[in-house]
């Protein structure tokens, strides 16, 4: 099968299009047939040799992938031949034909999603709706300010906020990523690039601040968002890039705080219930994946610089 290999870890140019053996499912393993792989920063991070995570070399990157089940190993029950299904990390990587996973890594991907809109589901719509239900704790009617809302996760957090009954504010970078932000459930949204966006979004809020922030780039954001806040707010901590100076006295004086999260830390119990909730959403069409850019796989280089290009505009996706 052909499959993104990265032998050293370094630029996005490390990785390398190779023909490598088609992996053979043992007991409790299923075998992929990728048709979309989802494309995140975390694995740039990785690839570069920056983050927490460090795979053994070589490795094909990537955790989310769409497709069908072509093969599955002795005990597994869960999922048959031929069944749709996208994954939440795999054995043998996602940017391949055929990606290895665990029966346990595999889930059911409803009719109505594209195999491209599968590929971006766990990592963005899991981070989002872990951030809102097992962080922030969010309840109906609370405002909601996310950071990015056009890019993947922020999307994804538009739609599980807006289904949820809260406020959803969200920022954006270009028109279009606020026309988007708009179009998939955004109250109103704002320019962070305009020069004192923040004091409209506490005009938005009625002078008391909000109540939630998905915090995307916190070494950019996070000093200045703390004044946004309402009393006994919440930011949750998705991305940094960088270390970032803050007040204390704006979480003490608003009885704030900040928590933060990986989504490779999450519970069994945490991710089952994830799950539960994202294929329901997907289901019933609350939850809409947006894909932003289709690319062939061996591409990864480019995707790898598109993802981290300011101005993001849904979901980056690689097609073997």
């Amino acid at each position: 099968m052909k499959a993104i290999q990265v032998h050293e870890f370094g630029a996005p140019d490390v990785m390398k299009l190779e023909e490598i053996p088609t992996p053979k499912p043992g007991p409790g393993q299923v075998l992929v047939r990728v048709k979309a792989v989802g494309v995140n920063p975390y694995d740039t991070y990785m690839r570069s040799g920056g983050y927490a995570i460090k795979p053994s070399l070589p490795y094909t990157p990537g955790s989310d992938a769409a497709g069908t089940v072509e093969t599955v190993g002795a005990g597994v029950s869960r999922v048959k031949p031929g069944a749709r299904v996208y994954t939440a990390r795999s054995i043998t990587g996602a940017y391949a034909e055929f990606a290895l996973a665990l029966e346990s890594q595999v889930h059911p991907l409803p009719e109505c999603a594209s195999f491209a809109q599968g590929a971006g589901v766990w990592v963005p719509y899991g981070t989002a709706y872990h951030a809102l239900h097992h962080f922030a704790h969010a309840c109906a009617g609370e405002v909601v300010l996310i950071h990015g809302a056009s890019g993947g996760v922020g999307t994804a957090a538009v739609q599980i906020a807006r289904a949820m009954g809260l406020t959803v504010f969200g920022t954006a970078g270009t028109e279009k990523g606020l026309e988007l932000a708009k179009r998939e459930g955004a109250h109103q949204v704002f320019d962070h690039r305009a020069s004192g966006y923040q004091e409209s979004i506490l005009k938005a809020a009625g002078g008391r601040g909000v109540d939630i922030i998905l915090e995307m780039l916190a070494n950019v954001n996070l000093g200045a968002d703390l004044k946004l806040l309402a009393t006994n707010g919440r930011v949750i901590v998705i991305g940094s890039r960088g270390d970032v100076n803050i007040t204390p006295r704006d979480l003490m004086s608003r009885r704030g705080s900040i928590l933060a999260f990986t989504l490779w830390s999450i519970s069994e119990t945490e991710e089952r219930e994830t799950h539960a909730g994202l294929i329901a959403g997907l289901e019933n069409g609350t939850l809409r994946p947006v894909v932003g850019k289709e690319l062939p796989l061996a591409a990864a280089v480019q995707a790898h610089k598109d993802v981290m290009t300011p101005g993001a505009f849904g979901k980056i996706v690689l097609l073997p």
